[in-house]
């Protein structure tokens, strides 16, 4: 396990399926950290990077920027907390999120290839 940032571990980042992958882009790990400072409260990653494979298990776009380390879903167990991590990340510079209302996260992702500004659900 190796210290990310200040509030980040690879661990949180690592893909679920075990094969090793847990180095997300720099660029998503300063973000994110900003974002935690603003919130002043844990973020909890419910996925980070993924490998190939375990995108596709889990029903991931094959474009996802998941599997290059740059994006990042973050538990919202509340409205208010959805509220509060997005004006985090908006104010941390994010321009790209996604919002699960049906599985309570958020995405977020540095992906300069993907449309931006937007912010949309899914």
């Amino acid at each position: 396990m190796a210290r990310l940032s200040k509030n980040f571990t690879s661990e949180e980042f690592a893909c679920k399926c075990g094969c090793g992958y847990d180095t997300p882009d720099k660029e998503l790990i300063r973000k994110l950290q900003r974002a935690r400072d603003i919130y002043a409260k844990p973020m909890f990653i419910t996925s980070g990077c993924r490998c190939p494979k375990h995108n596709k298990n889990v029903g991931g776009v094959s474009s996802s920027a998941h599997i290059t380390g740059k994006a990042a879903d973050i538990a919202t167990p509340s409205g208010k907390e959805r509220f509060l991590i997005i004006k985090a990340l908006l104010e941390a510079g994010f321009t790209r999120i996604g919002i699960n209302f049906s599985k309570n996260f958020v995405h977020v992702d540095v992906d300069s290839t993907k449309p931006s500004p937007t912010i949309f659900s899914y």
